[in-house]
């Protein structure tokens, strides 16, 4: 099957006729395995063949939106599609508008991308009605978004209503795989028979059209990442430091005791991954989790995001962790930006998992809250075993420094005798 000089696999075929039988479909499985792709090709189609109608590819953030589906996916589809020069781009509202004539009105279709943290672009995406709402990474959005948006898909008549989702598949736990694998809903009702379909598309699946390099690359893997984005497969919390029932949510106050950052350099300048994490105390010694704000980039990119975030929650201080790079780290978070950071250093002399302990203890105790889901955090910290010595644990770390700058700050104790007394006696 082809247009243009698009050529699918044999698994991006069986996708497309679930997605033509089906209102709800998950594509889930490994990096690179053209699920994103194939999505966006058969929502240009559906713009192309329904006049009047409204499509709409989304994200959790903006930036990654307009990065990855806009500016990188949609070009390269339009080419391999052949389609150039056969609708309008509006780059500023990330639009493309397909011409229709029906009886003689004008009777466009539309495809948006949009992120779901940009308040104005939700508020238009939730004034219109849709044919096809696609969720990108929809591991990263809680259901209670999804469910949100499933009530703007409402095409005219004759057009079939279609809600798309994908990810690379997080934790068993999560309202995904209860879904479309478990097959109930969040509040326990049961998932119709006759709906809610998934297919695996893995890397191997979509070998004819990526470097021959990436399979080797993603074999080499750590155990939880092969897992996840070469195999495809669901992680499980059996035996992980965190279990996914600890996690509770709620908003904070207004008003903060004290609000730190907790950063985790990769110890490379190569744009590995930075974990940056806000986290804030309130007057009853209850700890937020604010932000997720880690990122694979450049020692000035992180350092702008870590700069952000200082503004945006007035922080007190970041705690970031030297092992790699000494001074460095503080030098980097200086060096770009104003010098007014506060910036305090400070040791990995303990395992990670002695360094953890106390801060999933608070989560059991019911003393730490997350002010809206963060779901690449939630994931990382509820896969994190001890045992695993090559797990992900970037945003854990990050996780970890903050939570412990705000314990020892406020009982006026060091992080190390926290470490050696637990915090059984904290309150």
């Amino acid at each position: 099957m082809s247009i243009g000089s698009l050529i699918l696999t044999a698994k991006q075929i069986e996708a497309t006729n679930l997605m033509a039988t089906y209102q709800n479909v998950l594509l889930e499985g490994g990096s690179r395995s053209g699920k994103t792709l194939i999505f966006l090709r058969n929502m240009i189609i559906r713009a192309m063949h329904y006049p009047n109608t409204w499509h709409v590819a989304l994200r959790l953030r903006f930036k990654h939106a307009r990065q990855s589906l806009w500016n990188q996916t949609m070009p390269k589809l339009v080419q391999l599609m052949g389609l150039s020069g056969q609708f309008k781009y509006n780059n500023s509202d990330l639009m493309m508008t397909f011409p229709h004539t029906v009886k003689g009105v004008k009777s466009d279709s539309y495809i948006l991308v949009g992120g779901l943290d940009d308040k104005v672009r939700v508020e238009k995406i939730l004034g219109n009605e849709f044919a096809t709402i696609y969720v990108n990474e929809a591991s990263q959005i809680a259901y209670d978004s999804v469910e949100t948006l499933m009530t703007r898909l409402n095409p005219p008549k004759g057009v079939p209503p279609r809600f798309w989702q994908d990810y690379n598949p997080p934790s068993k736990q999560h309202w995904g795989y209860k879904v479309y694998h478990d097959r109930k809903f969040p509040d326990g009702r049961i998932v119709p028979a006759d709906d809610f379909k998934w297919l695996k598309l893995n890397p191997t699946d979509n070998e004819e059209n990526i470097s021959e390099t990436l399979i080797k690359t993603l074999s080499n893997l750590s155990g939880a990442k092969r897992i996840r984005f070469l195999e495809g497969g669901y992680s499980s919390d059996d035996g992980a430091l965190w279990k996914r029932r600890w996690i509770k949510y709620k908003i904070a106050p207004a008003t903060l005791i004290r609000v730190a950052i907790g950063v985790d350099p990769s110890g490379s300048l190569e744009g590995d991954e930075i974990g940056i994490i806000v986290a804030g105390m309130d007057r009853d010694k209850n700890i937020y989790i604010m932000y997720d704000g880690s990122l694979n980039g450049s020692p000035k990119e992180w350092s702008d995001g870590v700069h952000a975030a200082y503004r945006r929650f007035k922080a007190d201080v970041v705690a970031a962790e030297k092992n790699f790079g000494g001074d460095m780290v503080e030098a980097v978070i200086t060096q770009f930006g104003d010098n007014d950071v506060n910036v305090k250093l400070v040791n990995a002399t303990r395992g990670k998992a002695v360094r953890a302990e106390p801060v999933a203890a608070l989560y059991e105790k019911g003393r730490v809250f997350h002010t809206e889901p963060l779901t690449a955090l939630e994931d990382e910290i509820c896969t994190w075993k001890p045992a695993d010595i090559d797990g992900i644990d970037n945003r854990m770390d990050a996780l970890v420094w903050a939570v412990t700058e705000l314990m020892s700050d406020e009982f006026g104790e060091a992080a190390e005798e926290i470490y050696e007394n637990g915090v059984d006696n904290l309150w």
